[in-house]
């Protein structure tokens, strides 16, 4: 019930609902996703009739998506990232002109917009439009909000659900469960042993008679014995 009555009255306004929803970039590009940060497609050719209005995005919460009022006129401080989420459920951010979204895409020309890249401002009140990194895995909503001055005049539908990446649990990490890890210390112990038996056959190996002095020949007087030759003398030729 409360959607259809943001929608009438975004339709008494004067509020433009444009069918286009954000989605993220295609999975070939580098940090698509991280632990704070997630990249979109630029809106290209979506806001080619708005050329004087200026192009926010705006990041929620799911609490912020079902109760954010496209025509209350949201401003700053208000929507400021520095109070998100503990004090607003919603921020408005990377704010552009037309211009920046022209149409059409040009060729091989990367058009993205990489959300939570910005830390210098992140604490910092007087940049309420900072954008900061995202303060937990979420899922996060997102949309693009046309505004006039203070004057909403065009929104698009929000996006699907936008969950970061978060660290693994230790467990979960291949090689760190206790199996893994009673199998990991056995290895080790047997490369271990195998390690010093190739070490001890190497110094074997290395340690010739000459280098450890082992197996030498010393003459020894004890193990040596002098042999006296016979004298054979000549015995007269035998008388016939």
């Amino acid at each position: 019930m409360r959607p259809l009555l943001l929608l009438l009255l975004a339709t008494a306004h004067g509020l433009d609902k444009l069918s286009y929803k954000p989605t993220l970039v295609g999975g070939n590009v580098e940090g698509r996703m991280t632990g704070s940060t997630f990249v979109l497609e630029q809106p290209r050719c979506v806001f080619d009739s708005y050329s004087t209005a200026n192009i926010w995005l705006v990041v929620a919460t799911r609490e912020g998506m079902d109760a954010f009022n496209d025509s209350a006129q949201p401003g700053m401080p208000e929507w400021s990232f520095q109070r998100f989420p503990t004090n607003t459920s919603a921020y408005l951010t990377l704010g552009a002109m037309q211009y920046h979204y022209g149409c059409p895409k040009p060729d091989r020309e990367l058009t993205v917009l990489r959300v939570g890249s910005e830390t210098d401002c992140a604490d910092n009140i007087s940049v309420p439009n900072c954008n900061g990194p995202l303060p937990g895995p979420g899922p996060y909503w997102v949309k693009f909000l046309a505004l006039n001055g203070s004057e909403p005049t065009a929104t698009t539908e929000w996006s699907g659900p936008i969950t970061l990446k978060t660290a693994r649990e230790p467990q979960s990490i291949p090689g760190t469960g206790g199996a893994r890890s009673g199998a990991m210390i056995a290895i080790t112990a047997i490369l271990s042993v195998l390690l010093a038996i190739l070490l001890a056959a190497l110094l074997a190996t290395l340690c010739s008679s000459e280098a450890c002095g082992v197996g030498s020949f010393r003459p020894d007087a004890a193990s040596i014995r002098r042999y006296n030759t016979h004298h054979v003398y000549d015995q007269p030729a035998a008388r016939l």
